[in-house]
């Protein structure tokens, strides 16, 4: 039996209950912080009666995605409320936490759940927080593919996790905040939460210092979560220097963004401070209006020829180290890097390894052209239900793509 399973993966688990009826499917994981910050407390079952609690105690087996109780669904009381509960997806799922050892601002992809068989019933706690591609590669696939096709993807991807017990929990606040317990001797000070919302609130002198104090790593993380105009500020009030080194660890259409906001003489010290490479990449970026499609694309993705493979896609996929959101799709190019086809994520765990990506394109490619303007952007997302956009020029070749991340914070800009 495997000791460890993921949160993603139990989601959407079956439910039999003692008299062996299926009695619904899992919605949520919970544990109370109060009595046990670390052993799941109770399951959230959707049934055809509402969402009804079922106590982990009552819980006897999980045998692959399907969990069997020691109770009768009639017995399991509804959920009037999750006051004082922590709900393992809706808390901890995609929340931002200070990862300690690397000094930066990550994201909890999925949790690792360990099993404790004892006395003829199941105990769960919570063992890893997942940070990598692993992760997001259960999540994305979720549901679109065989649980066993899912995680032997899956198990190919670099393992990067945090210990629970790094975990410092964790207030079931309104904002949900996911905090790590600080032993690094330069984050002492700051308090254990997202960094941006840690930088909002500091007082400015209070704030340039902390924003000084931190590595670029972490610095260029904390920056994208951060309102515009504070960005501006925060930037000015480094050196040339060491401002440049943080926009290299951005995202490019992120480090574009923040340049394009800067005076037009700053932004220039910057760019001269930079390496070639990332500065013509930002400076390409740069060119494009902010109101249109390339305004608001990242040029992070994977691009393979047709003829390549299932199996180089999956090698492409571990040496990626753009967002997550990413590597919903593999985009084919051909040699002049003109937009030839694009392969789901899904499709690589369904086929076998010396399959040629050629044959797993759909007839058409969904893209829009460089100057779309941001609503038809947005219109082709709702439409066509994207996870990604690719861009192209007038010449049809790949220059970036959109990630369903920047349509939001386009709508939101709107509001």
């Amino acid at each position: 039996m495997r000791e460890e399973i993921a949160l993603s993966s139990i989601l959407g688990a079956s439910v039999y209950d003692s008299s062996r009826v299926l009695a619904g499917h899992v919605r949520e994981v919970a544990l109370s912080p109060q009595d046990d910050p670390n052993r799941i407390s109770e399951f959230v079952v959707k049934t055809s009666h509402g969402d009804r609690l079922l106590s982990a105690k009552d819980v006897s087996s999980l045998e692959g995605t399907t969990f069997r109780a020691t109770t009768r669904v009639e017995d399991w009381p509804p959920l009037a409320s999750s006051e004082g509960m922590l709900l393992l997806e809706r808390d901890l799922l995609d929340q931002q936490i200070i990862d300690v050892s690397g000094r930066k601002v990550v994201r909890v992809n999925d949790l690792d759940l360990r099993r404790e068989p004892v006395n003829g019933t199941l105990k769960l706690r919570i063992g890893r927080v997942d940070i990598g591609l692993r992760g997001a590669v259960r999540r994305l696939l979720r549901g679109l593919a065989p649980g066993r096709a899912i995680e032997a993807l899956a198990s190919r991807m670099p393992d990067k996790t945090i210990p629970w017990e790094a975990v410092d929990l964790i207030e079931t606040d309104p904002a949900r905040r996911v905090r790590l317990k600080l032993d690094y001797e330069g984050l002492s000070s700051l308090h254990p939460s997202d960094i941006a919302d840690i930088l909002e609130d500091l007082a400015p002198a209070e704030r340039e210092s902390v924003f000084g104090s931190l590595d670029e790593e972490v610095a260029a993380d904390a920056l994208e979560e951060i309102d515009p105009k504070m960005q501006i500020e925060l930037m000015r009030s480094i050196d040339s220097d060491k401002a440049a080194d943080i926009v290299e660890e951005m995202d490019p259409d992120d480090a574009a963004d923040l340049l394009a906001d800067l005076p037009q003489e700053t932004s220039e010290e910057i760019l001269e401070e930079m390496e070639p490479e990332e500065r013509q990449e930002v400076s390409e970026l740069l060119a494009f209006e902010e109101n249109t499609a390339a305004g608001h694309m990242t040029t992070e993705y994977i691009a393979l020829p047709p003829e390549a493979t299932v199996s180089d896609a999956i090698e492409r996929l571990r040496s990626f180290e753009g967002e997550a959101e990413s590597i919903s799709t593999i985009y084919l190019v051909g040699p002049d890097e003109a937009l030839v086809g694009a392969v789901a994520l899904v499709s690589l765990v369904l086929a076998p390894g010396g399959t040629k990506l050629s044959t797993l394109t759909p007839e058409h490619v969904i893209f829009c052209e460089a100057g779309a303007s941001e609503i038809d952007v947005a219109e082709m997302f709702d439409k066509y239900n994207l996870v990604t956009l690719p861009v192209v020029d007038e010449q049809q070749r790949l220059t970036g793509i959109i990630t369903a991340d920047d349509i939001i914070s386009i709508l939101r800009s709107r509001l």
